[in-house]
């Protein structure tokens, strides 16, 4: 066990999300960075989908009842172990008694400690993710606070040991980034000039930026008639523009379905980036292909496998495997689908 002895700013357990059940209403939640997320878990030999901790903006600190060896990766949160300084991207042994401090984010906007094991709590729908808007997940539905027992399970898939990532694995987070996106599913509802609007322009992060959703302001982006539409799903990284003009990209706390016009999508692999930016950060957009955007997913996944085999060679990546139900007529099907390279 560990104890919160600070909770920081909004500190909560975020594992892989809820995947399966956004037709019934339930988010999907999980890490906002999956990369920072899923690397952290790798240098402590975690399955990548085992709970970990994210913080956000200022970080939480932990007194450790047992030695373990835990990971920290993601925004640089000036982290110290006992008053001496620890390495980011990196995985360190914290000794009995020991007390892990982070403050406020230098660079970047959320960090994740991983403990080898994962954090043991209730499973719920599937996950450990917490989903604090409706109380679901993680330790009671809500944000750590002082006084905080977290238990360490049992999720290790490999053997692991003290170590830093290699340097060329490790993103830079910058106040301005560019982030790929793919146009739709109705961008026909808006006009060439401003679909350029977007592309051409940058955009600034509001301070209405949570896990919810990340409010924009720059340019207005009009639309030939109308903003709203009949509700549908709202994938994580959709652009919706109401009808003000500016664009809202949905985050991993985002509600399942949405009455605006979505004039993209942030590709999978730029998200990362963009749950490291914060209010005040510029976002400029740029038009991909879906060919490059596979290519992207399978960059990334290779260097998930590249880290692991980095950690324990002869070793590989255990992707996740979801499981859905769905029902065509009056016929109900499982259906599992895994992650392959």
């Amino acid at each position: 066990m560990f104890t919160t002895t600070n909770p920081g700013f909004f500190t909560t357990i975020q594992d892989g999300g809820r995947w399966g059940y956004q037709a019934y209403g339930m988010p999907v939640a999980g890490a906002m960075d999956r990369y920072a997320y899923r690397v952290a878990n790798l240098l402590v030999g975690n399955n990548t989908n085992a709970a970990a901790i994210e913080m956000t903006i200022l970080g939480a600190s932990f007194k450790f009842d047992e030695s373990q060896l835990v990971a920290l990766c993601g925004a640089d949160m000036q982290a110290k172990l006992d008053g001496v300084s620890v390495k980011n991207w990196s995985a360190f042994v914290v000794q009995k008694g020991s007390e892990l401090k982070l403050e406020y984010a230098v660079t970047g906007c959320r960090a994740y400690l991983a403990v080898r094991g994962g954090i043991d709590v209730p499973s719920v729908l599937g996950s450990r993710s917490t989903y604090t808007r409706a109380k679901v997940g993680g330790l009671e539905g809500r944000a750590l606070s002082q006084g905080d027992v977290l238990n360490v399970g049992k999720e290790t898939e490999t053997e692991a040991q003290a170590g830093s990532l290699e340097a060329h694995y490790i993103p830079q987070y910058e106040q301005s980034l560019t982030l790929r996106i793919l146009l739709g599913p109705q961008d026909d509802m808006f006009t060439a000039e401003a679909v350029a609007t977007l592309l051409k322009n940058g955009y600034v992060i509001t301070d209405e930026a949570d896990r919810m959703g990340y409010r924009l302001v720059g340019p207005k982006i009009t639309h030939k008639d109308k903003a709203d539409i009949v509700s549908d799903a709202l994938p994580f990284g959709a652009i919706q523009v109401p009808a003000h003009g500016m664009p809202i990209i949905m985050m991993a706390d985002r509600q399942t379905t949405g009455g605006y016009a979505k004039i993209g999508t942030v590709i999978g692999p730029d998200l990362s980036k963009l749950a490291q930016a914060k209010p005040g950060d510029e976002v400029c957009f740029r038009l991909c292909s879906e060919e490059e955007a596979i290519q992207a997913l399978q960059a990334e996944q290779q260097a998930y496998a590249d880290i692991a085999q980095s950690i324990q060679p002869g070793k590989r990546v255990s992707e996740t495997v979801r499981q859905f139900t769905i029902t065509i007529g009056n016929q109900g099907y499982t259906v599992q689908v895994e992650e392959c390279d």
